[in-house]
C-alpha cells in the first residue's frame, strides 16, 4: 500500500507544480478610477484574456494610480515593475514628437479624423516603443476636449493671467498662447487643485469633467472639440515574448476587440457626459465665433511648432493627413 501511495503522491505534486508553472500573472497599472470608461474597457480586456487563455494568463489590475502615478507608468513597464500599463500617449512628446501629435489642438476634430491620425502615426509610434522594449496593445481616444471656466468666456483674452490646468506639454503651450499660466495637474488631483486655487480653468473632455464633478468648481463648459488625445495600453516586449504562441494570440485578439469597443465607448461617453454637465447646473455652450477662430489660429501655430521638431517624417505625415481631408 505504501509503495502505491508514494509514486501517486509524487505524480500529484508534479502535476500541481506544472499547473502552477503554466499560470502567468501580470500586473496592470492605470491612473484612472473604476468609474472611467477607459478603466471599464480594460477590465473587460483582462477578463477576456483570462477566459480565452483558459486561465493561463491572469492580470492583476491596479486602478486609480494606486500602484503607480500616471507619469510613472511607462517607466514602470520598461523596468518590469509592471508588465502592462495604460498611458496618456501625448504626455511623452519630449521623447518623440509622434507621441503627442493627437494632442495638437484642432489638427483633428472628432473621431473620424482622430482615427486617421492614429492610423498614419501608429507605425512611427510602434517603432519608437519597440526600441524601448515596449509594444502597443490598443489605443482609445478621449472624447473631444472642451474649455472649463469659472466665468463666461467669449475670446482667448478672457484667459489672460488665469491659472490653467495642463496635463501635457501641448496643453501647457495652448495655455501660454492664450495668455494663461499653465500648471501641470494630473486627473485625480483636479478637484483639489481647483479647491485650493492652484488652477481656475482647464481644457479636458466632458468625461473627465464628469468623473471629477467639475460642477463643484467651474460654471461654464465650452464644447470646442479641440482634440481627441488617446490613451494607449502598452506591454513589456519581454513579458509578451515569454508567453506561448496561443496565449499571445489570445492577448492580441482581446486587444483588437478592446480597441474597437473603446472607440465606441468614447463616442457614447461624449454624449452622455456632456449631458451630465448640463444636468448638474453647468452652462454648456458652443464657443463664440471669435473664440473658435482664435483657437484654430493657435492650433495652426502649434502645428508649425510641431513640424519644426518632427522633421521629414512629420512633414510627410502632415501632407498625407491633409491629403485625406482634401479627397
Amino acid at each position: 500500500m505504501k509503495r502505491l501511495f508514494i509514486p501517486l503522491l509524487g505524480f500529484v505534486l508534479s502535476a500541481g507544480l506544472s499547473a502552477a508553472q503554466a499560470e502567468t500573472v501580470w500586473n496592470l497599472a492605470t491612473a484612472y478610477k473604476d468609474n472611467n470608461f477607459h478603466t471599464q474597457n480594460i477590465v473587460r480586456f483582462v477578463e477576456e484574456v483570462e477566459k480565452n487563455s483558459g486561465g493561463k494568463l491572469k492580470m492583476t489590475m491596479h486602478t486609480g494610480a494606486s500602484l503607480l502615478k500616471m507619469p510613472e507608468i511607462k517607466r514602470g513597464v520598461q523596468t518590469g515593475q509592471v508588465q502592462v500599463g495604460e498611458i496618456l500617449l501625448s504626455a511623452y512628446g519630449k521623447e518623440d514628437p509622434f507621441f503627442e501629435v493627437d494632442g495638437i489642438p484642432f489638427l483633428s476634430q472628432g473621431q473620424m479624423t482622430a482615427w486617421e491620425v492614429y492610423e498614419l502615426t501608429l507605425p512611427f509610434i510602434r517603432a519608437k516603443l519597440k526600441k524601448q522594449g515596449l509594444m502597443p496593445l490598443f489605443s482609445v481616444p478621449w472624447p473631444g476636449q472642451g474649455l472649463y471656466a469659472q466665468n463666461p468666456i467669449s475670446s482667448t483674452s478672457d484667459f489672460e493671467g488665469v491659472k490653467f490646468r495642463a496635463y501635457n506639454a501641448l496643453t501647457a503651450r495652448l495655455a501660454e498662447l492664450m495668455g494663461a499660466v499653465p500648471t501641470t495637474v494630473q486627473s485625480a488631483e483636479v478637484p483639489q487643485a481647483f479647491a485650493t486655487g492652484v488652477v481656475s480653468a482647464m481644457v479636458t473632455s466632458a468625461a473627465t469633467g464628469t468623473y471629477t464633478k467639475a460642477w463643484d468648481f467651474t460654471t461654464h463648459f465650452y464644447d470646442v472639440n479641440a482634440m481627441n488625445n488617446k490613451n494607449m495600453v502598452i506591454v513589456s516586449t519581454d513579458a509578451f515574448n515569454a508567453l506561448d504562441a496561443d496565449t499571445q494570440a489570445v492577448v492580441m485578439q482581446a486587444a483588437a476587440k478592446a480597441e474597437a469597443r473603446g472607440w465606441i465607448m468614447s463616442r457614447e461617453a461624449q454624449v452622455t457626459t456632456t449631458r451630465t454637465l448640463a444636468v448638474n447646473g453647468m452652462t454648456v455652450a458652443p464657443p463664440s465665433p471669435e473664440l473658435l477662430a482664435e483657437l484654430k489660429a493657435i492650433g495652426e501655430t502649434m502645428v508649425q511648432e510641431w513640424l519644426a521638431k518632427a522633421g521629414d517624417d512629420g512633414a510627410q505625415f502632415i501632407a498625407a493627413y491633409r491629403a485625406l481631408g482634401a479627397n
